[in-house]
């Protein structure tokens, strides 16, 4: 019996020991850019307009959007980043769902991922949002706003606050419907995630999937699981309610880079898979997306197929478009 009971802990303890090991093997990596996983500084190409192709009169709803999981997520290790891209990197390489979460103390909303302090405040991404509107109006940006690691339930006249001083109230979609994209062109959508009157689309109203809790590596495949569902769902959902699919997770022995780079070469082979098929998917949420990766998320419209428009990064925008061979082989296929 003694044997039995020395067997079995001789098993929890390897167990423990393979969890850790799967858990912080790359910790110290170098910066990878991969088609399915960026975290290098900057994304490989540009596309700041793409939504100047999309008919006015179709929902938002209907529309597939690439979005970033704890969007300003940049500082305090590996168990707190999400991202490499800046603010501006992230809508310039076409990212147009943003999840910001924000500490809440004496009227001050400071960025958080948890207790990681990302060197900001709200005031910082309603500036650069403004500023991104106003340069591309074709576009709308779709804004997650959280109470994050403060439990005061009471965010409301400090996001007003900051909406007064750091963009313009008139920037707001200030409604519960979902507009249609001609009525969102040129403004922020605030999904709102905290008690208090309307400021915009209330995030609870979405068809949600965010199973974020990833134990060890061991449970990624849970994870993917959970993504691949809620994504055949989306087709054939209410086409009037979002879609919001979070493909980050995390856990004690599963930091969110780890679980990206696997998580995201699975999303990156089934979206490859549909190239050939317009299907509405809702908004993709993601850690260290790559540039590709977006761009196939965005031709997943119910539109007809036209031509994007691509600027190389870090220069300037030039008549010199960049076409996706993917893309090119749709046109063949249609004309």
């Amino acid at each position: 019996m003694m044997s039995g009971i020395r067997g079995g802990r001789v098993k929890m303890q390897r167990t423990l020991m393979l969890m850790v090991l799967v858990g912080v093997i790359g910790l110290s990596h170098a910066a990878i850019q991969r088609p399915d996983y960026d975290d290098t500084p900057n994304p490989e190409f540009l596309n700041p307009s793409w939504m100047a192709s999309i008919p006015d009169d179709q929902p938002l709803s209907e529309v597939t959007l690439p979005g970033t999981h704890n969007t300003m997520a940049l500082y305090g290790g590996v168990y707190a980043e999400c991202q490499t891209w800046s603010l501006a990197s992230q809508l310039r390489a076409g990212v147009r769902y943003l999840d910001i979460r924000l500490r809440h103390i004496n009227g001050k909303l400071n960025l958080h991922h948890g207790v990681s302090y990302q060197r900001g405040h709200f005031g910082h991404v309603l500036q650069g949002v403004a500023d991104f509107l106003w340069e591309y109006p074709s576009e709308t940006v779709l804004m997650r706003v959280k109470e994050e690691c403060s439990e005061t339930y009471d965010i409301y006249g400090a996001v007003v606050d900051y909406i007064h001083r750091y963009a313009h109230w008139d920037l707001l979609w200030h409604s519960r419907i979902v507009p249609t994209v001609g009525e969102a062109r040129g403004r922020l959508i605030v999904l709102q995630d905290f008690p208090g009157p309307d400021l915009g689309v209330r995030y609870d109203s979405m068809d949600i999937a965010d199973d974020w809790k990833v134990p060890t590596l061991l449970h990624v495949e849970d994870k993917w699981q959970s993504v691949y569902h809620h994504l055949e769902a989306a087709p054939a959902g209410n086409l009037a309610q979002i879609y919001l699919t979070y493909s980050s997770g995390t856990g004690v022995f599963a930091y969110p880079r780890a679980v990206a780079l696997r998580v995201n070469a699975q999303l990156f082979d089934y979206l490859s898979a549909k190239t050939d098929q317009k299907q509405r998917l809702g908004i993709i949420c993601m850690d260290f997306p790559a540039a590709p990766t977006i761009q196939m998320i965005i031709d997943f419209q119910l539109r007809e197929v036209q031509i994007p428009v691509f600027y190389a990064a870090h220069h300037k925008p030039s008549f010199n478009y960049r076409i996706s061979s993917r893309r090119n082989k749709m046109l063949q296929h249609f004309l």
